[in-house]
């Protein structure tokens, strides 16, 4: 056995492979590109070491595409019947993975959570956690998990730079951003390649209405991306979303298409389809037609891939942002199919099918009817989702474009209540007012929520 950086037991009787897995989990940590290559070199160096086989197992799960659950659970049993001679926070990460790839991902979070209680510098079992707590909409057990782990940390132990970053998120995400931009701020002295640290800070001064100052901050830590992987391009996206706010409309597509879903790039032509590059894209070209711009044919590489990923559940934020596109394209029957294969998918077992059910059905359908001018019944179709659609995870900017879908129903349907009930609900969770917000600027005006309501 072996110890890794952080001082825990590791498995294996190669010290190649322990030295590998440390730059696997560095790799993992910063977003790395080539994390998958790192994988390879653990396993190379020791098939039957039990957590390197748990970590592709992760892997897969991160995609988080159907259709590599599979490849998961086929991990997770691999990996069980390599665990007769491993320690108990090995077994439980690979039951951990079992929980997830099964759906079960309370189970999963449950798990993660055991191991830090005993295993505080356990940075894998925390970043999952991490993850999933993000992807269902729980920032409250982001901050309560980091801040429970934190103390036993400090600058002498690898990967410190990681978890202030996850500290500057998670508090930035409830709103704390004294607590979080000094977070970020130490990581990126700390490791200026951090990109989730970025991607806090960026978050702080977005919710801030510190536009400018995002732009500078984002391009001037830009050239430390190089050999991340897709993080990059929403990174690229959230400049565009400062730039979108001074109304540099041809800068917004010029980042779109070059930085953040350029089709030539070799990561996006890696991986054509991955969640967060859909959601960055289809989040923009909503903003902008909602504005008035011509976005061309751009919709229509993302519609032809929402058509492939019928079916595909497993990322709940994700499916509005297929529907967009769908939508967008006037692709109403496969639409349809995919509304319908929500329906079956809402009926099953796991963590994520009420999720499904609950909200991302009636967002879906309020797509729908919205793309067909029957803006009444969009609004009718959302109202209920509103206060739980957080659920589905991703961050207030994200969220926001699903808010933009609704208010933009409730203007185009004349109904003031409406507008001003939403309005409202993105007033009391921002730091600035809404009228700040160029998406928000007119439904604010209408609502004008220092007069009586009506």
């Amino acid at each position: 056995m072996y110890l890794d950086a952080r001082g825990l037991v590791l498995s294996t009787k190669s010290g190649q492979a322990a030295t590998a897995f440390d730059h696997l989990v560095a790799g993992y940590l910063t977003q790395r590109a080539d994390a998958g290559e790192r994988l390879e070199a653990v396993l190379a160096a020791d098939p039957d070491f039990a957590l390197a086989q748990c970590m592709k197992g992760y892997f897969a799960m991160l995609a988080f595409k159907e259709a590599m659950v599979p490849t998961a659970a086929e991990q997770a049993r691999k990996a069980a019947a390599l665990c007769t001679d491993v320690t108990e926070r090995e077994r439980s990460h690979v039951a951990a993975l079992a929980a997830w790839a099964e759906g079960d991902l309370d189970r999963a979070l449950a798990t993660w959570e055991a191991i830090l209680r005993d295993h505080p510098l356990d940075v894998v079992a925390f970043r999952l956690a991490h993850f999933l707590y993000f992807w269902l909409g729980r920032p409250q057990e982001m901050v309560a998990s980091v801040d429970r782990v934190l103390p036993a940390w400090s600058e002498e132990v690898p990967s410190y730079s990681a978890m202030l970053a996850c500290h500057a998120f998670a508090h930035e995400e409830v709103g704390d951003y004294v607590a979080a931009e000094p977070s970020g701020r130490r990581a990126i002295e700390l490791d200026p390649g951090d990109l989730w640290a970025a991607h806090a800070v960026a978050h702080v001064m977005e919710s801030q209405g510190r536009r400018s100052e995002g732009i500078r901050w984002l391009t001037a830590l830009a050239p430390n991306w190089e050999g991340s992987h897709n993080m990059q391009h929403h990174l690229w996206w959230h400049c565009a979303l400062f730039k979108l706010e001074y109304g540099d409309h041809a800068g917004v597509l010029e980042l779109y298409d070059t930085r953040f879903r350029n089709l030539n790039a070799p990561l996006t032509v890696a991986s054509p389809d991955v969640y967060i590059d859909v959601q960055n894209a289809a989040s923009m070209l909503f903003r902008l037609q909602r504005l008035g711009v011509d976005v061309g044919n751009r919709w229509v590489e993302l519609a032809d891939k929402a058509e492939a990923r019928i079916g595909d559940c497993v990322s709940a934020f994700t499916l509005p942002h297929w529907m967009m596109a769908l939508t967008a394209t006037g692709r109403t029957e496969a639409a349809g199919r995919m509304v319908e294969a929500m329906r079956g998918f809402a009926n099953g077992r796991g963590t994520l099918p009420p999720l499904v059910r609950d909200y991302v059905l009636p967002i879906s359908e309020a797509l729908l009817a919205h793309a067909a001018g029957h803006h009444d019944r969009a609004v009718e179709l959302m109202r209920p989702a509103l206060g739980g659609m957080y659920q589905l995870g991703g961050s207030h900017a994200q969220q926001d474009v699903l808010e933009q879908l609704f208010v933009d129903a409730a203007l185009k349907a004349g109904s003031l209540d409406d507008v001003r009930l939403v309005v409202e609900r993105v007033a009391g969770r921002r730091a600035i007012p809404p009228e700040r917000f160029l998406g928000w600027r007119e439904a604010a005006r209408r609502a004008d929520l220092t007069a009586p309501p009506a």
